[in-house]
């Protein structure tokens, strides 16, 4: 009675699969030593998956037929144990299950006698080896990783409104593209404007090209990639951290937190209660000519059309068509225009004002900086006590987090003051220039 075996040939990937010559070389391989020993090759089973687990299509498949047909098959033939497994534990337990179908698995290039028990420790070892070798690769891509979004490298797919690619030297990054950009910039300030709920404000952002899901918008405006930050999480005695990305920001820090605040309650949005009809623009500025009371608008049903009116609600019944009064507003107003003499006054005001503006900008910013340095301080001399022991670990581990929250608070809101460094005297030039027109 013949030999009966199914050869097992693994790759990794479909690209190893389809490119490499590995499988052929496994294939090949194979069939040499089972036309020396003088074996039937049964199945040949190509499998392009990890060896990380036995959850892999073709290997549940050939399974699968070993439980059908019990008893039909002698071996499942690889080139070398990592070619079964890279899991030590899942190994052991794979072979019993096909000791139990009556198959044994052999590696032709690592030869083993199961049934003498001091080979077990070989096996063993061919078993252990490739686990070893995952896990040091897993760990050390993982450093690598970790120390790339510590030096402010974005690891990943680009997060939608950003393109990954590459600088001449092969250097990979992140660069915003265009719409997306500019979508999920409107979405960050609708929700900071607290007009809409995120709901709506996401049925909006879909009809102006976002391609995303709702729980995937979620994500993304949770993201700090977009304020130019990275998220390095927590490792080990290492604590979470945001450091600035290599990246160009999509938007300012303040509006991103400003809008993390407002996803979690912590920023109440006072919606105006009063919308200005369009037809009633000076509704609540309108005094009645005879009892001065404020006039009211609201419109009257005509035969083919809508009429809209400026009313008194008072005994006086006094009330004005809304059209010829805007009009007449209007025409006045026009009357109003500044002469030419007055620029430099106008001008001397608004530079004045702006000048006020810029150093009560810059005192906060000095104020907040104070702020910062104390709290630093703090944290120092926090240290220092727990240094000497004159505090315990926990106390020293409570006052860090709270100062830290204060200063990372307190960044925040320097960061969002804006920075104005550009000369405003063209863009008031041209102004004051269409207003005395």
């Amino acid at each position: 009675m013949s030999i009966i075996a199914d050869l097992y040939i693994r790759v990794s990937t479909d690209e190893q699969a389809e490119k490499g010559y590995s499988q052929r070389n496994q294939e090949e391989v194979l069939r040499k030593y089972c036309s020396i020993n003088f074996i039937e090759v049964r199945n040949v089973i190509y499998e392009d998956h990890s060896a990380k687990t036995f959850n892999r299509p073709q290997w549940n498949k050939l399974l699968l037929n070993l439980k059908r047909e019990k008893n039909k098959c002698d071996f499942v033939l690889f080139t070398k144990w990592d070619r079964f497994s890279r899991n030590a534990g899942d190994a052991y337990q794979m072979i019993s299950v096909l000791r139990k179908l009556g198959v044994e698995p052999q590696a032709i290039e690592q030869p083993l006698d199961l049934s003498i028990p001091e080979n077990k420790m070989m096996l063993a070892f061919y078993l252990a080896a490739p686990e070893v070798e995952n896990d040091r690769r897993a760990l050390n891509t993982f450093h690598g990783m970790r120390r790339a979004k510590k030096e402010g490298r974005y690891m990943g797919t680009a997060p939608f409104g950003y393109a990954n690619k590459s600088k001449e030297d092969g250097t990979k990054y992140i660069a915003l593209v265009e719409p997306a950009a500019s979508v999920m910039r409107w979405i960050f300030e609708e929700i900071a404007r607290g007009v809409f709920n995120t709901e709506q404000v996401y049925h909006l952002a879909c009809r102006r090209g976002f391609t995303r899901t709702k729980s995937n918008m979620w994500g993304l405006i949770r993201n700090p990639i977009y304020c130019g930050k990275i998220f390095v999480p927590q490792y080990k005695d290492e604590e979470s951290m945001l450091v600035t990305g290599q990246h160009e920001p999509l938007i300012s820090e303040g509006l991103f937190y400003n809008v993390q605040d407002i996803l979690d309650g912590k920023s109440r949005i006072y919606r105006p209660k009063i919308k200005t009809v369009v037809e009633f623009p000076l509704r609540g500025f309108f005094n009645c000519p005879k009892c001065q009371k404020k006039l009211q608008g609201s419109k009257c049903k005509g035969r083919h059309k809508h009429y809209y009116y400026y009313h008194c609600e008072a005994q006086c019944k006094f009330r004005i068509n809304s059209e010829i009064a805007n009009k007449l507003f209007i025409d006045d107003l026009k009357k109003y225009q500044p002469i030419p003499e007055v620029k430099k006054i106008y001008t001397s005001v608004i530079f004045e004002t702006h000048r006020e503006l810029a150093n009560n900008a810059g005192e906060q910013k000095r104020r907040l900086l104070e702020q910062i340095k104390d709290y630093e301080l703090r944290l120092s001399n926090a240290r220092d006590l727990l240094l000497t022991s004159k505090i315990d670990s926990d106390d020293y581990k409570l006052m860090k987090d709270d100062y830290s929250a204060r200063i990372t608070n307190l960044e925040r809101e320097l960061s969002s003051i804006a920075k104005d460094r550009h000369s405003i005297e063209s863009l008031l030039n041209k102004g004051i220039e269409n207003l005395i027109k």
